[in-house]
């Protein structure tokens, strides 16, 4: 069967969440026996996110094959627990960089290269290339950005395009807003026709609108926006604001979103979808027992869509321990050795994330002293982790001067130093250690409890590692190289001898956490934290 295409577009403002009804969808069609996968298409000129601050646009997600993408990517994994790859994103600065590549090898003979057709047909043949790899049957594609912005336009019109030749076996749902005005007391479906009238504009007709807002929509207003919008009444679909965005996909399922899609694409409905997993995983999400405080150092706090994978892994490790994980955000600028106990000393757990920089590197090298010394669950996610190196070197192996050669290139102690690979590299841009790496874990360490094997695969983002000239000196005084890279003998996981729970991971495990595989490190680490909390009500009783 030829793969069926569904577009999915936004309209009136930004951050409506066409990631999340993309990913939602996505899961009733998985749910239903279909073999589904999204893309997302960026209409920022960057080739890849991987170059943006954190600020500009979140997290940068990583996929196995080493590409830097958006953070919906995160979301589409987290959901359909699929890998994605390189083909899932795409920028117009990645089209534009092709486009003008094959201008200077000659490929388009002569002609004057313009948006249309030669960027709409790039842009076509990302947009085709995973249905074309025969491996599945539904491709969805996010169209980031709001319909209206020029940056979006050449994405709109190849749409339009693909609309024309692909015929029924394509599809545009357009996720757009009524808001509530308080003032009329009444919602207002004006922006939504307003939005949907640009859509014409530009050639394409919604089939489907899926609408944004804080009130349920009444029958005679989803007659009404059918009526001026041109879509059938079954078609305007109620999106109203969750509690939580695992609720999503079963608010679609009420509203029949894949019913009414899968009709729309001419394909049969064949199975209800199977939920009962995802039910479940609601349920004790919904209904924790138990409770811990976690805190989160980081230096982008202010953000919190920049620790997105984390925050979620959070929530996926809590749900398979029964425990609400309540996350405090700190921020590692306004740790220091006056306050770090007033900041730290009630939490169970702490983890100190990744980043790049030497903005707030104290901070964290503080907090890592004060839970090491205090027995205080952590986990230290790749600067995190050097970070520990780092305080350990100073504190315990007395190097005071010790330091990563990214803060500090004189230090006379480099425990943490460029990699042999990365000295000659000027570009930025996609040239870190980037993607799936492996990793051989020691027996009998912490690291080997909790994966229960000896090999495994972790995605990775960084340009620095451990340097292994001084791992004599750090295992002799008790911080254990436990998990290696087989090929190359990097160190990838270290560990405290004497502590409860302190591990320390080079890569990045909250981009494998899903809800159906929640990471084991994340279980392990809230497991520790409840231990602790455990041990504090003995104390108090």
């Amino acid at each position: 069967m030829a793969a069926k295409y569904i577009f999915v577009t936004g309209g009136v403002t930004s951050s409506l969440g066409k990631g999340i009804i993309s990913a939602s969808l996505a899961k009733l069609l998985q749910g239903r026996g279909y073999s589904v996968t999204i893309q997302k298409f960026d209409p920022y000129i960057n080739v890849d996110p991987g170059t943006l601050n954190p600020y500009e646009h979140g997290e940068c997600y990583v996929t196995n094959d080493g590409a830097e993408t958006d953070l919906d990517l995160g979301h589409y994994e987290r959901f359909l627990n699929v890998p994605t790859s390189q083909a899932n994103n795409v920028t117009t600065g990645r089209i534009y960089q092709t486009v003008i590549n094959k201008e200077r090898e000659g490929a388009y003979l002569g002609k004057t290269v313009q948006i249309i057709p030669h960027v709409t047909d790039e842009i076509k043949r990302r947009m085709m290339l995973l249905g074309e790899s025969g491996e599945f049957e539904i491709v969805i594609t996010e169209i980031g950005g709001t319909v209206g912005d020029i940056e979006s336009l050449p994405y709109i019109e190849t749409v339009r395009q693909l609309k024309w030749e692909l015929g029924s076996s394509a599809l545009v749902i357009h996720l757009t807003l009524i808001p509530y005005l308080s003032a009329a007391g009444e919602l207002k479906t004006k922006p939504t026709q307003h939005s949907v009238k640009t859509m014409l504009e530009l050639g394409v007709q919604p089939d489907v609108l899926v609408c944004r807002t804080e009130r349920s929509l009444s029958a005679d207003l989803r007659r009404k926006v059918a009526l001026f919008c041109n879509v059938n009444v079954n078609a305007v679909i109620e999106s109203i604001d969750a509690e939580t965005i695992y609720d999503v996909p079963l608010m679609m399922y009420k509203e029949q979103l894949d019913k009414v899609v899968l009709n729309k694409l001419k394909l049969p409905l064949k199975q209800e979808p199977e939920l009962e997993l995802w039910k479940a995983f609601l349920g004790k999400l919904k209904n924790p027992i138990h409770e811990v405080r976690i805190g989160l150092v980081g230096k982008y706090v202010e953000l919190k869509d920049a620790y997105k994978s984390i925050a979620e892994a959070f929530i996926h490790a809590g749900v398979a321990n029964e425990c609400k994980v309540r996350l405090e955000w700190i921020h590692s600028e306004k740790i220091d050795e006056d306050n770090v106990a007033s900041k730290l000393g009630h939490l169970q757990g702490v983890l100190v994330a990744p980043g790049f920089g030497d903005r707030g590197i104290e901070g964290k090298i503080t907090a890592i002293r004060f839970v090491r010394e205090n027995n205080i669950p952590f986990l230290g996610i790749c600067l995190g982790m050097q970070c520990a190196v780092i305080e350990f070197a100073r504190n315990v192996l007395g190097w005071k001067d010790a330091h990563s050669t990214e803060m500090n290139p004189n230090t006379k102690h480099p425990v943490i130093d460029f990699m042999e690979s990365q000295k000659k590299i000027t570009a930025k841009g996609g040239t870190m250690r980037l993607g799936e790496y492996g990793c051989q874990l020691e027996k009998g360490s912490k690291a080997y409890q909790v994966y229960g094997k000896s090999r495994i695969g972790e995605r990775h983002r960084h340009r620095y590692e451990f340097n292994n000239k001084f791992l004599k000196d750090f295992t002799e005084a008790g911080l254990i190289p436990s998990g290696t890279n087989p090929d190359n003998g990097l160190v990838e996981i270290v560990e405290a001898k004497n502590h409860s729970w302190f591990v320390g991971v080079q890569f990045h495990p909250e981009y494998k956490s899903t809800v159906e595989n929640p990471h084991p490190l994340f279980v392990r680490f809230v497991k520790a934290a409840m231990e602790k909390a455990k041990v504090e009500v003995a104390v108090r009783a």
